[in-house]
């Protein structure tokens, strides 16, 4: 572990024996299927299906002069709302999960996730009406919204502290391999000469479907699930094989007095208003909020469209979302194997730093080429492919910082008396602005052109200066003793002592 203020929180807090077993990198590994569904979803975005079910959007591209303004190219409200409605389904899923979770454990609920994205693929597929499209997108919003839920509680309840980070991060490298996987399967099905590839597209979601049902079926209950079910001894027996050693009584004792304190909370969502829960609070907000609002998504699911308004050939802007595919998935390894030795803070401030530098360089490169009206005459390939060079920075930026990040943090800070309706505050908030975003995006687009990207460029730096002023480091610190990182930080523990509060146990939720 690096030193500095990780050294200090680990000093203060109790350090558990355990060690990086097979047992559990397979468990969590496993575990982060669940973030194939999400990425394979962004990523996916043939709009070979124009023609026959948005025909008005359709005629409109094929008709585009060069001449024409090209940055309200795909500006259809009909088209965004067909595409964001799954973050809503995905928001009311986290939601309606929540007794699940609690109640019955984070195996099922994933377990739902599957089944539910497994529904929504075959419909898609093999859909001829335009309702089937919709009820298919909605299942695959369920689907996305269990996952989402259950899988970084999962995760981190069943890392040890030590590697908690890096095992974590497994969740946003499978969202980031589902997206690559979905840019090539765009490319190459995009090519089919019938005109069904958008069929393909949609039915291989399946895959990843079924790989989180099988992977589901074999997982083992975290301990803490187990012992809030009250399978105390299951629970101690499971806590040894993944922690490798029969030393986990401290362990255990602090996992039983937290599911103790857990059971005397009734009612979770009005508990989670209470002023001791603040701090939390306002991070299961903030940084799912910030999250969309770097202007990743813009990038993930608005690539092509993007590109093609920068001056790619249909074809081409697919393979430059391909290329940008493969720098997201690659630079999500960077976060693994860096996540747990500098710690969060310095991987926020970092990577706002790098993507706030890009955008303002891609603003200016589209600006002097596409100016106010949109018509950037005869664009240089060259400049084209800069404008992709600085995309693909800015995409690695995010990867390994607010990509893993936004999911890692808040999957450690709560408490488990609050924290499966923490958690769908969490995926609420990031489904509801992933959803607006999507919705505006081609509108912010036409009416702000070039703006736009000083418009996220200025909430990277808000954002980034909120993570420096209010986030606590919580790196090697085992998550039965987190309540130290607000105990000795300079704003909350004023915060706490103001109200006279001691912050309660805290246990990850992201």
């Amino acid at each position: 572990m690096a030193g500095g203020f990780i050294g200090k929180a680990s000093a203060d807090g109790k350090q558990y024996p355990g060690k990086l077993t097979f047992r559990v990198f397979m468990t969590c590994m496993v575990a982060a299927f669940g973030g194939l569904i999400f990425g394979y979803d962004l990523g996916i975005s043939d709009g070979s299906f124009l023609k026959k079910y948005f025909p008005e959007v359709y005629a409109k591209e094929m008709n585009m002069k060069p001449s024409d303004n090209q940055y309200c190219r795909f500006d259809s409200q009909i088209l965004t709302l067909f595409t964001s409605s799954l973050y809503l389904a995905a928001l009311v899923a986290s939601v309606c999960s929540s007794y699940i979770t609690r109640r019955w454990g984070r195996r099922l609920t994933m377990l739902c996730g599957g089944v539910l994205f497994l529904a929504g693929a075959g419909l898609n597929a093999f859909a001829y009406k335009i309702w089937m499209f919709i009820v298919g997108r909605m299942l695959l919003g369920f689907g996305i919204g269990c996952a989402n839920k259950s899988v970084p509680i999962y995760v981190s309840e069943v890392a040890p502290y030590k590697y908690r980070g890096a095992l974590n991060v497994m969740f946003q490298l499978a969202i980031t391999i589902g997206i690559f996987v979905a840019n090539i399967l765009n490319y190459f099905f995009a090519k089919m000469k019938n005109g069904e590839g958008w069929r393909y597209s949609l039915g291989f979601a399946a895959v990843p479907a079924v790989m989180i049902i099988i992977g589901t079926i074999f997982l083992p209950d975290s301990p803490s699930s187990l012992i809030g079910r009250g399978k105390d001894e299951k629970a101690k027996q499971e806590l040894i094989k993944i922690r490798g050693t029969t030393d986990v009584d401290e362990e255990f004792k602090d996992l039983v007095e937290a599911s103790e304190s857990s059971k005397a909370v009734e009612h979770q969502w009005s508990t989670l208003l209470k002023r001791e829960y603040r701090p939390h609070l306002v991070m299961a907000i903030a940084i799912p909020f910030f999250q969309q609002l770097t202007g990743m998504n813009v990038i993930t699911f608005c690539a092509p469209v993007l590109f093609r308004t920068i001056g790619f050939g249909s074809n081409a802007s697919l393979m430059s979302s391909m290329i940008t595919g493969g720098f997201n998935a690659l630079a999500s390894f960077v976060s693994i194997f860096t996540v747990d030795r500098f710690g969060r803070h310095k991987l926020f401030l970092e990577g706002g730093v790098q993507m706030f530098i890009c955008q303002i360089v891609i603003t200016v490169s589209i600006a002097s080429k596409f100016g106010v009206d949109g018509n950037p005459g005869m664009l240089p390939k060259w400049y084209a492919f800069l404008v992709v060079g600085f995309i693909c920075i800015y995409v690695m930026g995010f990867a390994w910082s607010w990509g893993p990040l936004s999911w890692l943090v808040t999957s450690e800070i709560f408490p488990l008396e609050v924290r499966s309706a923490a958690q769908s505050v969490n995926v609420s908030v990031n489904m509801l602005f992933t959803f607006a975003i999507a919705q505006v995006f081609t509108s912010m687009l036409c009416h702000m052109k070039f703006g736009l990207f000083i418009f996220f460029a200025f909430f990277v730096f808000i954002m980034s200066c909120f993570i420096y002023k209010f986030l606590p480091e919580t790196t090697g610190v085992p998550i039965e003793e987190m309540s130290v990182v607000w105990q000795n930080h300079s704003y909350w523990k004023l915060s706490l002592q103001a109200k006279k509060l001691k912050p309660r146990w805290i246990i990850h939720v992201s």
